[in-house]
């Protein structure tokens, strides 16, 4: 399982999502440009000392992400399927049936993915809401859709004490 996060505007959510897949050891990619450098303090307070045992990757644009994945060698993980996590999406996340090696991605924060990225993934889910609001916090739908497809594909690291 991979989260990738479509040109992300606010640190502050990118660390969040970076320190959760830390947690849960999932590969991250992001796709640039980023609405702030990526060494931004406040990503880096938001992550804390998590971001360091993160595996990320950048990629330049949304090209340059398309060709990574089709290029990624053996010993990688597989590219698998892209799911976008959209708004405009008519499939509940809680009814898609997600597989190991599927790649969860998330748009801006102000203004989600552009449609040419929207018509060429593979399939996309949304979180069904309450009548009258627009959306949840970036993060926050994140963790919901990414918690959902590692308890389908059993995905979740062993439990361990500190």
């Amino acid at each position: 399982m991979r989260l990738a996060l479509y040109q992300p505007d606010i640190p502050q959510n990118t660390g969040t999502m970076l320190r959760m897949a830390a947690c849960l050891s999932v590969a991250v990619d992001i796709i640039e440009p980023c609405g702030f450098v990526l060494n931004d303090k406040r990503m880096k307070r938001s992550g804390m000392d998590y971001l360091n045992q993160t595996e990320l990757y950048t990629h330049s644009s949304w090209e340059a992400f398309n060709k990574d994945r089709d290029n990624k060698s053996e010993d990688q993980i597989p590219s698998g399927r892209l799911i976008l996590l959209s708004t405009k999406a008519e499939t509940s996340y809680t009814d898609f049936e997600f597989l190991p090696n599927d790649t969860l991605m998330v748009g801006r924060e102000s203004a989600g993915v552009p449609e040419e990225v929207h018509n060429s993934v593979d399939a996309s889910v949304l979180i069904p809401m309450a009548e009258g609001v627009r959306s949840l916090n970036i993060a926050v739908s994140a963790a919901m859709v990414l918690g959902e497809a590692l308890r389908q594909t059993s995905g979740f690291p062993s439990a361990t004490r500190l």
